[in-house]
């Protein structure tokens, strides 16, 4: 170095450093470039002026056809707008925006604008992940400037304002100023004072019979005099609690199998801390199911079990059971895969934030703290439904001066949590970024994995509007696996499609063939108006074995029952 590089070098430090600040700013406020993109497009539609000519002209000619509608409705005629809410929009789902014209304007010009940003983006000519994220962005900016997030477009709010003589706008300057405090500034999605774990949630009786550093097993007592002879367990994902299984009595699949008489178990995840940093995926596949399994065979006696495994942990179970089969392990009998990922070609909206940029990011982020924080994830998930997650509770919350819903469902969603910074990155490299179980490309001890030699029966469930996890993604498990598989697509949601007990809006899809669209499956499948629950229960009978005498004693002299169920790694925040 000669003295004259020195000091260019030494003032360029300043520099670094402030580039450095500027990317974690960036980063924290827009984790997966989303508004980058959006930028990024908007300039791209600049080549395809006929194209903005085209959606700004059809945006004009739905101003007028809105206003000439707002108009015949002031004069008590019954007129059509230009445009519909899509299926599920509830925001102008109050009277006053049909009946007042002024509301309906303002409801029409909104939908207008949001179709006008949609037909900007075509024009764009984008595709793939900056695509999804363009149009990420846009959904969501779109959303936020909704009239109905303002007090003067929200006739319900206004409404109750006059109503409660101006109280209702004291609560929700009140809860805007908890959520500010307590929640980052988000509006809080449920009140979740009425629900107790172990009390009303995760409540089926057992006891926890297992624990290492990773898991406990929990072993649940019997309600039948009769058990089949091999136990079930059940895998969540170890991005939340496992009792999404376990939901509140009446909603629980864990209690009706259960009262079906199987003999079940359960895996919950400890929490992690900055001390679990290092734990990497693999760990989690063999402390986590293979070694629940290892523990379940001990206890029972059986020499094989039935698996039921939900979204990420049925991800770790596909990959568990490839690892057997390269090893001549028969110790699962079957599987059952819940919405369920196990070829990331269609990643969903989830693609727009794995991107390599995106996760190495985030891989900077996970490194100061060891993890990625629950409440990071959460708002994730939550951006991608903004209008369900988010403004719908600035309305209620923060316009009308409600309290959030007391939602079992929003309860468990909200008792996320952390991953370790290692086990994290690994997974999203190896399954989104480079889909290598599927490809079979996925190494273990320097082994790959191929899934096609897996010749266990399986049972493969998707919902039809999960958002997390496609059905057409879902699907895609029956094609990697030999053995006996079934397919079934439930109605609802990601979580919804899972805690589906018998109900009369129940209803699922089922067909014996499995072709390798899943479109022309579905085309030729028969609809169902029963919870999917009454189909798996025949199923899994099938394979549980012979019936014996229930057990009447938790655990085994090797595990002892360690305390009652829900056990403590669920209730550690």
């Amino acid at each position: 170095m000669t003295s004259s590089e020195a000091p260019a070098r030494s003032n360029s430090r300043p520099v670094q450093d402030l580039i450095g600040v500027a990317e974690n700013v960036t980063f924290s406020a827009d984790p997966a470039a989303l508004f980058r993109e959006l930028l990024a497009a908007a300039g791209m539609t600049l080549r395809n002026p006929a194209g903005i000519f085209a959606a700004n002209t059809r945006l004009l000619w739905g101003y007028a056809g809105a206003l000439r509608a707002a108009g015949e409705r002031a004069m008590g005629r019954v007129a059509p707008g230009p445009i519909e809410s899509s299926r599920g929009d509830k925001r102008f789902a109050d009277r006053a925006s049909q009946e007042n014209p002024a509301y309906f304007l303002l409801a029409q010009q909104h939908l207008l604008f949001s179709r006008f940003v949609d037909e900007l983006l075509d024009t764009a000519g984008v595709s793939g992940t900056r695509e999804a994220k363009a149009r990420l962005a846009a959904r969501f900016l779109v959303d936020a400037l909704a009239p109905t997030n303002t007090l003067p477009g929200n006739p319900a709010a206004i409404r109750k304002a006059f109503d409660t003589g101006g109280k209702s706008i004291v609560n929700g300057l009140k809860n805007w100023v908890h959520d500010v405090r307590h929640n980052g500034g988000w509006p809080s999605q449920v009140d979740s004072s009425e629900f107790e774990v172990g009390v009303n949630m995760a409540a089926t009786p057992g006891s926890v019979v297992y624990r290492s550093d990773l898991i406990e097993l929990i072993q649940y007592s019997p309600q039948t005099p009769e058990t089949y002879a091999v136990p079930l367990l059940f895998c969540p994902p170890w991005i939340n609690k496992f009792y999404i299984m376990d939901l509140a009595p009446g909603k629980s699949l864990i209690e009706w199998a259960v009262q079906h008489g199987h003999t079940c178990f359960a895996i919950s995840y400890r929490n992690p801390d900055r001390s679990m940093s290092d734990l990497g995926f693999r760990d989690y596949l063999f402390q986590g199911p293979l070694d629940a399994v290892r523990v379940v065979r001990e206890i029972t006696g059986a020499p094989a079990i039935n698996m039921v495994s939900v979204c990420l942990g049925g991800t770790l179970t596909a990959i568990g059971l490839a690892y057997n089969a390269a090893r001549g392990d028969e110790s699962i009998k079957s599987a059952m895969f819940l919405n369920t990922h196990t070829d990331f070609t269609e990643p969903g909206l989830l693609g727009a934030f794995t991107d390599d940029r995106t996760i190495a990011g985030l891989e900077k982020q996970m490194r100061k703290k060891g993890f990625l924080d629950a409440a990071d994830m959460a708002r994730t998930f939550s951006a991608l439904r903004s209008n369900d997650l988010i403004f719908s509770y600035v309305g209620n919350n923060w316009l009308q001066g409600n309290k959030p819903p007391a939602f079992d469902l929003l309860a468990w969603n909200e008792d996320s949590t952390r991953m370790p910074a290692r086990m994290h990155s690994e997974y999203l490299r190896s399954c989104y970024l480079r889909n290598e179980f599927a490809q079979g490309e996925f190494e273990i001890g320097g082994n790959r994995l191929d899934p096609s030699l897996v010749d266990v029966d399986t049972y493969v469930l998707a919902a039809v509007d999960d958002h997390i996890v496609p059905w057409t993604s879902g699907y895609k498990t029956t094609q990697l696996f030999g053995g006996k598989r079934r397919f079934v697509l439930s109605s609802s949601g990601h979580i919804a499609g899972i805690v589906n007990p018998p109900n009369p809006k129940a209803k699922h899809w089922v067909s014996d063939s499995l072709p390798a669209d899943p479109q022309e499956w579905k085309a030729n499948a028969d609809l169902v108006n029963a919870t999917w629950w009454q189909d798996w229960a025949a199923w899994i009978a099938e394979r549980g074995g012979e019936k014996i005498p229930a057990p009447d004693y938790e655990g085994s002299d090797e595990y002892p029952p360690i305390e009652k169920a829900p056990g403590s790694y669920v209730r550690a925040t």
